[in-house]
Formats: structure tokens, sequence, C-alpha cells
């Protein structure tokens, strides 16, 4: 595992114990859609229909989207079981992630 992959993921592990993370498929859709998602993160194993669905919400809800990590690594990351996609809706740790991301 990277420094890269230590770092967006024990930020989202920092998110998720401040309670500005949602996850899981329906929680991260309500959140793009009432405008409390910051960044969105859905695992590169997820199904193309879940990419799709969340690329195409994001898109129309101007929503940065990225793919990132396993469900495993992201729902090891937050304490919980498999996850395929992740909200953000803090804006300073949504930055943060996405720096990291971009490197």
């Amino acid at each position: 595992m990277s420094l890269k992959q230590n770092k967006v993921l024990s930020l989202l592990g920092l998110a998720m114990r401040g309670r500005n993370l949602v996850s899981g498929e329906f929680q991260t859709l309500e959140a793009v859609k009432n405008g409390s998602a910051m960044l969105v993160i859905i695992a590169e194993d997820a199904s193309a229909n879940t990419k799709k669905l969340f690329t195409n919400k994001c898109t129309f809800y101007e929503v940065p989207v990225y793919e990132y990590g396993t469900k495993d690594e992201l729902g090891r990351a937050i304490g919980k079981d498999m996850r395929s996609s992740l909200g953000v809706s803090d804006a300073g740790l949504a930055e943060a992630i996405i720096k990291q991301l971009e490197i």
C-alpha cells in the first residue's frame, strides 16, 4: 500500500469519526441530491451500473466524483463492511482528499 493510499484512507477514516461521511449507495445518493456531499468516492471494483449511476448524478449535481480503492479497502478505512460508495460532507476534508487523489 502506497503512502498516497494510506493518506486517502486515513482521511476517510477521519471524516467517518467526525461524522462527515455517509456510506452505501442509498445514503450517498441522498447526500448528493440534498447538496451535503462535497465529494463522492466509488470503489474501483464497484459494478458498472453503480459507477454510471454516481457519475451521472454527481455530474448533474456538480459534485466531484473519483474512483478509488476497492470495496474492501473503503469499508475497512471507515470501520465497516465492504462499501462501494462514500460521500464526504465536510468541504475541508473533501478538498484534502481530492488533493491526495490528484497527486
